[in-house]
C-alpha cells in the first residue's frame, strides 16, 4: 500500500473521517485492499481508485464504505460490511472509502454528504 497518509473530512458536516486514511490506486493495492490486515484502528482506512463495487470475501472484519463521485459526493453508503459480502455495483461511483465500523454512525454521514481530503 501507498506510504502516504491522507486525511478525510465530511466537509458537510464538520466531522473527521479519518486522518490515516491509505490510498489504494494501483492494480496491486486495489486487488489485496485491506484482506492483509486483522481490522481498521480509529482513523485509519482506506481510499480505493477507481472503484464501483467492492467485496469483503477473505476478509476477518467488518468496515464501513463510502462510495463517492467524481466530486467526492457520497452517493451510497454501507454501515458495518460484513465477511463474505458484495456490494452492489455503483454505477455513477468513482472511489470507495472503507473506514472503520461505526464511522459512518459516529459522524452522522449520509448521501449527499461532500468529502474533502488532504495529503499529510
Amino acid at each position: 500500500m501507498a506510504k502516504q497518509r491522507l486525511r478525510f473530512q465530511n466537509e458537510t458536516r464538520q466531522t473527521i473521517l479519518g486522518d490515516k486514511i491509505l490510498q489504494a490506486d494501483t492494480y496491486f493495492t486495489r486487488l489485496f485492499g485491506l484482506l492483509p490486515r486483522s481490522g481498521l484502528q480509529p482513523g485509519e482506512g482506506l481510499w480505493i481508485l477507481p472503484c464501483k463495487d467492492i467485496h469483503s470475501i477473505g476478509m476477518r472484519f467488518e468496515f464501513d464504505a463510502l462510495f463517492l463521485d467524481a466530486d467526492l459526493v457520497v452517493i451510497h453508503l454501507i454501515q458495518r460490511m460484513k465477511p463474505l459480502r458484495i456490494s452492489p455495483f455503483i454505477r455513477q461511483a468513482k472511489s470507495v472509502l472503507e473506514l472503520p465500523p461505526g464511522v459512518i454512525e459516529q459522524t452522522e454521514t449520509q448521501m449527499g454528504d461532500h468529502l474533502i481530503y488532504t495529503a499529510l
